[in-house]
């Protein structure tokens, strides 16, 4: 299981950055030899009452339903929370579980020279370019000659494929390496897949298939085009392994080989444009020294002195205090959001959201199954991030 989060790109283009959350992180499960079986998604949006809230909310409930949805996973748990302080910064996690034998497990290295590096899945597009590292302050200026969307587009249709024609790929032991491409796309697998094995790589870029002709060698290395997949296999198995992506609709292209050195090399129409250690794209990035200290108001607010709490002194002031807090959105029953999500498909179910924890049967002859909780409470981390994080 993995949990992971999408938070900018949701704030900026609801749908499509929650959407895209719950694809990246079922390739993550499958990129592990897994199958996934069920989604879950903890969520924190700012005041319910807030004019940008009802533009953030719908549109990353509709797209974690369409997306998840259409995979045919079961939504089986998660929360929705309501706080001024996740006003214009909305936390949109996304977890995965996923069920495989322990001896199945496949891990993202490139080792053997002479092995193919194999691109699958959906072409490569404009969408998503430079995603993580330009997600914070990317602006549509006119001027520029076309605009492309900063999140990426997701096609849930085409993750189901990609799915299938994975696990079925696993199934007659093809991969010897595989990555799902994810931040920074291209650049980050191959650098990740090389720098993990016990020698180089060489691509060649011209090779990747393409949604836009007009994409220049360094957007097709950083662009995070949803559902695609890098794999790394023996050249014995290349033809069958292209017979199965042909099966499903699965477009795949042999763009590179694992060689004996010990550099990712990249060319482009036969120049080369790119010759680095792996390690030092994959492993070696900056690594910050920000200042911090603790707050000044943190004894302030942990101090529980009576005059910081005022005690109802009436039956009209604790009437009051009721109806306050049976009002507040947080204690009101979010099945408008539940309801939205297919919470039984597959018929392994056995509970789902609003109970407290999601629980799915995972073998039909045993019947054991996984029960799963995402839990946090913010406020109580605000007041003591130490305990805060030990209750999550």
């Amino acid at each position: 299981f993995k949990v992971e989060s999408h938070n900018h790109p949701s704030y900026i283009e609801p749908y499509q950055g929650a959407a895209t959350g719950i694809g990246g992180i079922v390739r993550d499960i499958l990129a592990m030899g897994a199958r996934p079986v069920a989604v879950v998604d903890p969520l924190r949006f700012g005041a319910a009452d807030h004019p940008d809230t009802k533009r953030v909310l719908p549109g990353v409930v509709a797209g974690i339903g369409g997306y998840g949805n259409c995979l045919g996973l079961p939504n089986i748990g998660g929360e929705v929370v309501f706080d001024a302080c996740y006003q214009g910064n909305p936390l949109v996690n996304a977890g995965c579980i996923g069920v495989m034998k322990h001896e199945d497990i496949h891990l993202a290295q490139a080792s053997g020279p002479g092995n193919k590096v194999i691109l699958y899945g959906a072409r490569t597009g404009g969408d998503g370019i430079g995603g993580v590292s330009v997600l914070a302050s990317e602006t549509f200026d006119d001027t520029k000659p076309t605009k492309r969307p900063a999140v990426q587009v997701g096609d849930p249709f085409q993750e189901k494929l990609l799915i299938e024609c994975t696990l079925e790929i696993f199934k007659e032991k093809l991969v010897a390496g595989i990555q799902d491409l994810g931040g920074a796309g291209l650049s980050c697998a191959t650098s990740e897949l090389a720098s993990a094995g016990s020698g180089g790589m060489r691509v060649e870029l011209d090779t990747v298939p393409l949604r836009d002709a007009t994409l220049s060698p360094e957007e097709i290395l950083m662009s995070e085009s949803q559902e695609r997949m890098c794999a790394i296999v023996e050249p014995q198995h290349v033809d069958r392994f292209m017979e199965i992506c042909e099966k499903w609709d699965v477009i795949a292209t042999v763009i590179g080989e694992v060689t004996d050195g010990e550099r990712l090399e990249i060319f482009w129409h036969g120049e080369q444009i790119v010759d680095v250690p792996p390690g030092t794209v994959a492993h070696e990035g900056p690594v910050y020294h920000r200042p911090y200290a603790r707050p000044d108001w943190q004894d302030a607010l942990q101090a529980d002195d009576a005059g910081k709490l005022p005690r109802p002194q009436t039956g009209e002031e604790l009437r009051a205090q009721v109806l306050a807090l049976v009002a507040s959105p947080n204690q009101a029953s979010k099945s408008w959001v539940t309801d939205q999500y297919d919470r039984f498909v597959q018929g392994n179910t056995v509970l789902a959201q609003p109970e407290d924890a999601g629980m799915v049967r995972i073998d039909e002859e045993s019947n054991l199954g996984v029960a799963m909780a995402t839990d946090g409470n913010g406020r109580y981390a605000k007041l003591d991030p130490y305990t805060g994080a030990q209750l999550a």
